[in-house]
């Protein structure tokens, strides 16, 4: 038996079904990701993104209740979707949503087998930054003018 000189070999020692050790490669996490690098950046915000769209579902549940539970429910929920809070949330849901669609799609050509060379990636990263912007503010002057 070998005394292990690091405690993070323990995280690596597996046995496969015979009994016999092996060594298994630990998976990626923050501490080994460069965060300046965009291809990073970009999969972490897809991750919290998509963290994002929970608490989005959540807020349009609260909705749907106070909907269906009557008219003073409705009203409180109404006063916090429309005050700078509220607008605020609503904007950043905006953002999310636009940003793991633009991302997802971006994913999709991968799946395919597209644009897996280094210029191609940095190239789609940049238009998913730039078309998460563009469409987020549009969605919102659509909203204003429809809504005014």
């Amino acid at each position: 038996m070998s005394i292990m000189q690091d405690g993070r070999e323990a995280t690596m020692v597996g046995r496969r079904t015979d009994g016999s050790t092996i060594k298994r490669p630990l998976s990626p996490h923050l501490q080994v990701y460069d965060m300046l690098q965009l291809t990073s950046a970009l999969s972490i915000s897809s991750r919290i993104t998509g963290a994002a769209w929970g608490v989005g579902l959540g807020l349009l549940v609260w909705w749907l209740v106070a909907a269906a539970s009557g008219p003073s429910a409705f009203a409180t929920v109404q006063w916090f979707m429309s005050s700078w809070l509220g607008l605020l949330g609503l904007f950043g849901m905006t953002g999310a949503a636009w940003y793991h669609t633009l991302n997802g799609v971006r994913h999709l050509a991968w799946d395919a087998g597209y644009g897996y060379d280094i210029p191609s990636t940095y190239r789609s990263g940049r238009i998913v930054l730039v078309g998460t912007v563009v469409m987020t503010l549009l969605t919102w002057i659509i909203a204003s003018i429809v809504w005014a």
